[in-house]
C-alpha cells in the first residue's frame, strides 16, 4: 500500500472526515505534518500544491487534493488503485 501524507491543523473537520475515508479503505498508517504548529511546513505545502487550505493529500508522489478531491476520486473509483500501487 502506498504511504501516505496528510497535511493538517488540529481542529479540522475535513481532515477528520479524510482520515476516516482512508482508514475505511484499508490505510494504517497516516503521516500527518501539522502545519499549524510548525509555520515552516505550511510554507513548504503552499509552495508544492499551490494551496493554502488543509488537508492536503498525498499518496505515494501524487498530490490527490483536499477532502472533496479524495470524495471524489473514491467516488470514480480511483482511490484503491492509488493506494494499492
Amino acid at each position: 500500500m502506498s504511504a501516505v501524507v496528510m497535511y493538517t491543523t488540529q481542529v479540522c473537520p475535513y481532515c477528520a472526515r479524510a482520515k476516516a475515508l482512508l482508514k475505511q479503505r484499508g490505510v494504517s498508517e497516516i503521516t500527518e505534518v501539522r502545519i499549524d504548529t510548525d509555520p515552516a511546513q505550511r510554507d513548504h505545502m503552499m509552495a508544492i500544491t499551490g494551496r493554502r487550505t488543509v488537508p492536503q493529500i498525498f499518496i505515494g508522489d501524487t498530490h490527490v487534493g483536499g477532502c472533496d478531491d479524495l470524495i471524489a476520486l473514491d467516488q470514480k473509483g480511483g482511490l484503491l488503485p492509488l493506494l494499492q500501487a
